[in-house]
């Protein structure tokens, strides 16, 4: 069956996805055995539900399909209501007007946090939508608006830029509109907490004191604690707040929670703050490049789902070079650089995965067109046979004999 959506809370469902086709034994065991009220299915894309036909025989289903789930089935049509696209250039003028808008919006919600005041949704739903509906019309142009803050103005900025970043990524891996403003509404308010710590700690230029360090660390739980006084803010909208600083091998904080222990909100919430947080000026550090940034990301073994950051990746057009991907073209490629605007990767493409053999090196410009060719997966040098990577990535006479036949 296909799957559309998951009925319930955010929290409840095991997969980072909310759309896909379930095919996989073990899936559907973890879908049986988690608390899942329900499912909606889409029976034009995967099998539909089995109804008595005359004389009592049922349709003959694929034996790879379960022929019933013993949950709640329902059918629906959720095709989100986008905005008309616009150019970068058009868009770019809006999503500066937004970003200003939102910045002084956080303001007071944060200097009303700052003084113990609970935090209401409908103080800032306006600026998830007008987020959400810049991003609808040109991804690109208000993800790079937000990425540019000044020191000063970080900490109410990083909250809307997160917020862009979950909403954009949200959508990307096919999370359903009615949540993809619950997600955008949990990253604006993530950092709450931090309006808990002293001033002169958050914004030291120096190294902080084991003391320090440990008052900063209390965020997430102050800031969880802060949004739970309010009866109107989501349960994911707290889930992120209080984990979004959680590590996939279990050295995060608070709860040092490990793997599928942490909810997708989270384990999303944790990639769009760090990157946000190394690609922005802060007292103690410049702004690192959106490329640098994901290298490290990428390198930074057991602190992301990492599935989950290269589909980040993705929704932003950013790898790490050096990179090999798998083009929809059916190719091998090395990823070179990430364009002029950190938005249109270009990658050389070598060898052919269908003929399993060399062709001559093409570089190829990875744009935002379903025209256009587009990376669908990362791969593993060795699983083609190449000992170092290092070395002949970078080489356009790549050498037949070091692939496998």
């Amino acid at each position: 069956m296909y799957i559309e959506t998951f009925e319930g809370s955010w929290l409840r469902h095991p997969f980072w996805r909310s759309r896909f086709l379930l095919t996989k034994p073990e899936d559907l065991t973890r879908l049986l055995d988690s608390d899942v009220p329900g499912i909606i299915i889409d029976d034009e894309k995967g099998v539909g539900l089995h109804r008595e036909q005359a004389g009592g025989a049922k349709p003959a289903s694929p034996a790879s399909q379960p022929s019933e789930l013993p949950l709640p089935i329902a059918r629906e049509n959720r095709s989100p209501s986008f905005e008309r696209p616009s150019s970068y250039a058009e868009e770019r003028a809006r999503a500066v007007r937004i970003v200003t808008h939102s910045k002084k919006v956080m303001r007071n919600v944060f200097d009303a946090a700052r003084l113990g005041k609970a935090v209401r949704s409908s103080d800032v739903l306006s600026v998830v939508d007008d987020i959400s509906a810049s991003l609808a019309r040109n991804s690109m142009a208000l993800l790079n608006v937000a990425r540019l803050k000044s020191k000063d103005e970080y900490t109410y900025l990083h909250s809307v830029a997160v917020c862009a970043l979950m909403v954009n990524l949200a959508r990307h891996i096919g999370i359903g509109e009615e949540n993809v403003r619950e997600l955008g509404l949990a990253g604006l308010l993530h950092d709450i907490g931090k309006m808990t710590v002293p001033s002169p700690i958050l914004n030291k230029p120096g190294h902080l004191s084991d003391e320090e360090f440990a008052i900063v660390q209390s965020h997430p739980e102050k800031g969880f604690q802060l949004l739970g006084e309010s009866c109107d803010i989501p349960d994911v909208a707290l889930d992120v707040c209080r984990h979004h600083h959680e590590k996939i091998d279990g050295t995060g904080y608070p709860q040092r929670l490990r793997g599928e222990e942490i909810t997708l909100p989270a384990r999303m919430g944790a990639i769009c703050d760090v990157y946000d947080a190394l690609t922005s000026n802060r007292a103690y550090k410049d702004a690192w490049s959106p490329a640098d940034a994901i290298a490290a990301m990428d390198g930074w073994a057991g602190q992301f789902d990492p599935d989950l950051l290269f589909r980040f990746m993705q929704s932003i057009a950013v790898y790490p070079v050096g990179m090999l991907v798998r083009l929809r073209s059916n190719r091998l490629a090395l990823l070179l650089d990430n364009g002029r605007r950190a938005s249109r990767p270009k990658v050389r493409a070598f060898y052919s995965t269908v003929e399993r053999k060399l062709i001559k090196p093409t570089d190829v410009v990875i744009g935002d067109s379903l025209a256009d060719d587009q990376i669908i997966s990362r791969e593993d040098p060795a699983h083609w046979g190449i000992p170092d990577w290092a070395t002949l990535g970078a080489n356009l006479d790549i050498p037949s004999e070091q692939f496998a036949a």
